[in-house]
């Protein structure tokens, strides 16, 4: 195998898929390549080329990686950025844009990334393919990586504990 701290596959493994029209078709691909490997694939949308917006289906399959309905997730859209951005406002999901072989398999040993975000617009099918396999196949390498992971959650801990936006007083103090 090409890269270090590469695993098997996990047949069993419950993956869940998101998309928008735009990473429709690539989301077929995805599907038909993973069940093909023995994977149970949950598809959230959406189910056409039906223009449609992108942050629910994203959320929703980030959701279900995160309460363990699922355990990884993809999401795709044209490019995959926004797709990653509104999986990554999940608390607890860590969505890794990836466009090679090489940061799917960094996504995995470093972050313990578990969605996968891809673009449809931006990759093919074979080149996707082969980053969905390494996805799945790499191992979290933790070691040192695990405080780091720490902090990020140390993070979605602060931002979550702190009023909503737009609903803290703006003003400023008066001497």
């Amino acid at each position: 195998m090409p890269f270090p701290g590469v695993g098997v596959w996990l047949t069993a493994m419950r993956v869940v898929l998101g998309s928008d029209h735009a990473g429709f078709q690539l989301k077929q691909v995805v599907a038909a390549h993973l069940r093909a490997k023995g994977f149970d694939v949950a598809d959230v949308g959406t189910f056409s080329e039906e223009p449609v917006d992108y942050p629910w289906f994203c959320a929703t399959a980030a959701r279900a990686v995160v309460d363990g309905s699922a355990d990884r997730g993809i999401v795709l859209g044209g490019s995959g950025q926004g797709e990653a951005i509104a999986a990554n406002k999940v608390r607890g999901a860590r969505a890794a844009l990836c466009h090679d072989e090489t940061t799917a398999h960094l996504a995995r040993l470093h972050n313990d990334a578990n969605v996968l975000s891809l673009g449809g617009r931006i990759l093919g099918p074979d080149l996707a393919l082969a980053i969905v396999d390494v996805f799945f196949a790499t191992d979290f390498e933790g070691g040192r990586h695990v405080p780091r992971l720490a902090e990020i959650t140390d993070i979605e801990n602060e931002e979550a504990a702190k009023p909503a936006p737009g609903t803290q007083d703006r003003s400023l103090p008066t001497s």
